[in-house]
């Protein structure tokens, strides 16, 4: 690997590990965490140190020209009714020469696209025949986030092939084994407290006093929102709504400008509007990292008004800036014979000024940004898995939320397909450090000895907990006619005697009693 550290990032050892893992091994690897612990970090620090050939890409057009890459089905040529008996030979170097593919965005990615690429690489990677054509694939994103869009159709036709919709389900995935990376320290938020709730929301282990510290933030009325607040909706019907209200309520003069589009640049992948509409004193969001570090991507502003070709924003620290048009481009990845390299050329342009009105957004396209103050308006409930977490995660405190009607547990979606999937490949990969014959000598060990252990135990509903415990005993049990190897101990935070279950212990180690 390249050693350029970037001093903006916190170089933890999980960072670390995780960009050697990325970078030094070819092993296929699923990089998920919770919102806000540097996945994005991580892609844009690996892409930029690697001296692999790779390609990223997204499953949406939008995430595409986000993380400058380019949509799974552009890259693989798929048509809308792609179907793996119709994927080709195709004569294109580019995918023989990958080292590595990256998708981000992965809980997005339906089963059977998978199997579409895996097909397709077979036909068209480094090694014929073999699973991804041999080449490495790095899938990154939080399964507990938003999860694929399906038709009613879609459902039908996938519940007949696959167990479910999401990627692991698919057939190649049940062939090839992928390393687990979860990233853990949350960097969007610092609070505790806060870090915990959203855990709860996340794999919808909440306590009743969590959700009463949500409902605390109850502010149904508009005089009790501050100012830069952006709503986050369910549909984009709300949202709409109220960016239209809101703006017609400001007096003065509709400015109205068009987007410029040219090349290849799908209207659908557009990364902001293609006629914006604004007036002095609407409020805004900015689309792009400044180059100069004034804003990045998701900064709420206020328009101040119009000068040389360039919008005038307040920001939140109170100082106004000029914002003028950006280009995005939308992007290929092709093989470059006079440099030996896999690049990527632009097939597309759009340039249209980097701001969209930001009364309110829908929750789905506030994916990955990062606001400092949110209003939550479910409507008339969520509908999705992961919603309600999404749209909470946004925020940077617990004091920035507020909501507009109460928030109950059946607003808390979460699909139990993905918890199984997760714990089970943790369990997996701990088994594979430590197998489960070696946990239960180095437990017996501990008992002879009279040392102490520290652990960190995995329940089935995917909350981790990291305790000391006092073991006396390793012996075999039964749960409702099921056998297991269960572990009884003192608890030393909680003083109270409690059994774990001996294979759902993820990282074990002794310690030396304290005096």
């Amino acid at each position: 690997m390249v050693e350029e550290l970037n001093p903006a990032i916190d170089f933890n050892a999980q960072f670390s590990q995780s960009l050697d893992m990325m970078d030094e091994s070819g092993a296929n690897i699923l990089v998920t965490g919770r919102a806000g612990t540097g996945k994005s970090t991580l892609l844009e620090h690996f892409r930029s140190v690697t001296d692999k050939q790779i390609a990223v890409l997204a499953p949406t057009g939008v995430a595409a020209v986000n993380v400058r890459g380019q949509t799974i089905h552009s890259f693989f040529r798929f048509r809308p009714d792609m179907t793996t008996d119709k994927i080709k030979a195709v004569k294109d170097r580019v995918y023989k020469e990958l080292d590595a593919i990256v998708i981000d965005e992965i809980s997005m990615v339906r089963a059977d696209l998978l199997d579409l690429i895996d097909v397709f690489l077979r036909k068209n990677g480094r090694k014929k025949g073999a699973p991804f054509g041999g080449i490495q694939m790095i899938f990154i994103g939080d399964l507990y986030q938003l999860p694929p869009v399906l038709t009613r159709n879609d459902k039908e036709v996938l519940a007949k092939r696959y167990d479910s919709e999401y990627f692991f389900d698919s057939d190649v995935f049940r062939e090839v084994e992928f390393e687990l990376i979860e990233l853990e320290k949350v960097y969007r938020q610092t609070d505790a407290f806060f870090i915990d709730l959203l855990n709860g929301v996340r794999n919808r282990s909440i306590t009743d006093a969590q959700i009463d510290a949500i409902n605390a933030r109850l502010a149904a009325q508009e005089e009790d929102w501050p100012e830069n607040a952006i709503h986050l909706t369910t549909t984009n019907a709300m949202a709409r709504e109220r960016n239209e209200r809101q703006l017609a309520r400001l007096k003065g003069k509709t400015y109205v400008f068009e987007a410029s589009l040219s090349g290849d640049f799908d209207e659908k992948s557009a990364p902001a509007d293609l006629r914006l509409k604004l007036k002095q004193g609407a409020h805004v969001m900015l689309l792009n990292n400044d180059s100069g570090g004034r804003w990045v991507n998701g900064t709420m502003g206020i328009l101040q008004g119009f000068r040389d070709e360039s919008l005038r924003i307040r920001l939140p620290g109170g100082e106004i800036e000029p914002v003028e048009p950006v280009t995005w481009n939308r992007f290929r990845f092709v093989w470059d014979d006079k440099t030996r390299a896999v690049k990527s050329e632009s097939t597309g342009k759009f340039t249209q000024f980097p701001v969209k009105l930001a009364w309110a957004v829908t929750i789905h396209k506030s994916q990955g940004k990062t606001f400092d103050s949110i209003v939550v308006d479910v409507g008339r409930g969520t509908f999705v898995p992961g919603q309600l977490y999404v749209a909470l995660s946004r925020c940077r405190t617990l004091d920035g939320v507020f909501i507009k009607a109460p928030i109950k547990k059946t607003h808390i979606w979460l699909d139990w397909r993905v918890v199984k999937f997760i714990t089970d490949m943790q369990y997996r990969r701990s088994d594979g450090q430590l197998p489960l014959a070696d946990k239960i000598r180095l437990v017996e060990q501990a008992i002879t000895d009279g040392f102490l252990l520290e652990m960190t135990y995995l329940k089935p509903d995917d909350t981790k907990s990291r305790r000391k415990i006092k073991p006396y005993s390793v012996e075999k049990m039964e749960y409702r006619g099921k056998p297991f190897i269960g572990l009884r101990a003192r608890c030393l935070k909680r003083q109270a005697d409690r059994t774990f279950r001996v294979d759902r212990i993820l990282e074990i180690e002794m310690v030396v009693e304290e005096e």
